[in-house]
């Protein structure tokens, strides 16, 4: 009898070990599709130029396999920025035009993940809680959660609301001249605003407004 309830609960924990094993996250951001990545739907920022940064826009030129190719452009007169952005081989730099045309992003009801190159990983899962990290591509540098409010408390619009917020803080952005970037995301509204903190500690804010709502 002792003999039966040993190999009973072996195979139990067998049973449920395989289960773990199947159930384990692998890293990749789950969710349905999220509206902001179908073809057509836009992304943008506010009509006044902040911090040598106006006129950015982006449209969705392609959706496949749940990964959806964003197209668009900025005027970018900032010498940091530019500096960043120059680092990626999927932009584009035209004296002050910064454009994309093969931007690659998931974008799911549970999150948002960048696709694209050496520095693809998630940018904010919104069940994530403080101090949950993201890694960023194979590099070793993470993106981490810093903040996630329970009040509306963050102004975006017309309205209040509650946000997620995620940063990144590695050597790779020292380098360009930026001490962090800051990710800020709430569930309705996707990725509601980027906030980049320069090497000497001044800031520069900028909202982010999709078409279509999660």
């Amino acid at each position: 009898m002792k003999t039966k309830i040993l190999l009973t609960a072996l195979i139990g924990i067998t049973f449920l070990s395989s289960c773990d094993l199947i159930k384990k996250d692998d890293g990749s951001l789950k969710g349905d599709q999220s509206p902001m990545g179908l073809v057509g739907e836009t992304a943008s920022s506010s009509s006044t130029t902040i911090a040598g940064v106006s006129g950015f826009s982006a449209t969705v030129s392609s959706l496949t396999d749940g990964v959806s190719t964003f197209s668009g452009s900025a005027t970018v007169n900032n010498t940091v920025l530019k500096n960043l952005l120059s680092n990626f081989p999927e932009l584009t730099i035209s004296g002050n035009t910064v454009s994309a045309n093969n931007l690659k992003f998931k974008l799911t009801k549970e999150g948002i993940e960048f696709k694209s190159g050496a520095r693809a990983g998630i940018w904010v899962k919104y069940g994530s809680s403080i101090g949950d990290t993201y890694p960023i591509g194979s590099t070793g540098d993470v993106r981490t959660v810093v903040s996630k409010s329970s009040t509306d408390d963050y102004s975006y619009g017309f309205w209040l609301i509650k946000t997620i917020q995620v940063e990144e803080s590695n050597t790779f952005l020292t380098n360009a001249g930026i001490k962090k970037v800051t990710y800020i995301a709430n569930h309705k509204f996707g990725l509601v605003g980027l906030k980049f903190t320069f090497n000497d500690n001044t800031e520069a804010s900028f909202p982010l407004y999709f078409s279509k709502e999660n």
